[in-house]
């Protein structure tokens, strides 16, 4: 337990050196993590294979075929959608789009939030080491000749912190982020086969 609390004042330490900027960057940070972290876990592909396959075992299985991850919610709900539609004598195509849209907002949830951060996160860093390195040189002039190599080398040390910190930051969640970018479109071109495929085969059915 002891050394937990010293790690966590070794860290609170670390944090005052850069001042509040320090601590803004962190909250963003969290804010990042969360955002991909929520992202991770939407987009979960579930079965493997593509679509028409994936939809044929959902007209097999029915029921009993295992709901994975998001495609597999994705066609149950599509294939539902369409039965309705049948049903109603509605715009099949429109009533699948309607049941898909939530999976397309969940695909792209956070997306800004994520390209905010990693833009913003880089700029806050710059900002404190600026504000850092003012407050060095106002120093510098309370400060008697011998001792101020010293205290520019130790402010100028303090004040990069936040830079450094701003690039930590930022750098992982462009790479994570534009991974997930990525598989997002892919989700979302996957949406659009899917219905085409069930609107298709309900033509051909018919």
């Amino acid at each position: 337990m002891q050394m937990l609390f010293d790690a966590i004042g070794r860290f609170i330490d670390l944090m005052n050196t850069g001042g509040l900027v320090m601590w803004v960057l962190f909250v963003l940070n969290l804010l990042l993590w969360y955002a991909l972290g929520y992202r991770h876990f939407i987009l979960q592909r579930g079965t493997q294979g593509n679509i028409r396959r994936l939809i044929d075992k959902h007209e097999k299985r029915g029921e009993t075929q295992a709901i994975r991850g998001i495609l597999d919610h994705a066609v149950a709900d599509a294939l539902q959608a369409a039965k309705d539609a049948k049903k109603i004598s509605a715009n099949m195509r429109q009533h699948i789009h309607g049941a898909l849209f939530p999976y397309y907002i969940d695909t792209s949830k956070y997306v800004t939030l994520t390209k905010t951060i990693v833009v913003l996160a880089p700029l806050v860093g710059l900002l404190g080491t600026v504000i850092g390195m003012i407050e060095t040189f106002d120093a510098l002039q309370n400060s008697s000749m011998f001792s101020q190599g010293a205290s520019i080398s130790g402010g100028i040390s303090k004040a990069l912190f936040t830079t450094e910190l701003g690039l930590v930051v930022a750098v992982p969640g462009l790479i994570f982020g534009r991974v997930l970018d990525k598989k997002a479109e892919r989700f979302q071109l996957e949406f659009e086969q899917m219905t085409d495929i069930i609107c298709t085969k309900d033509s051909d059915e018919n």
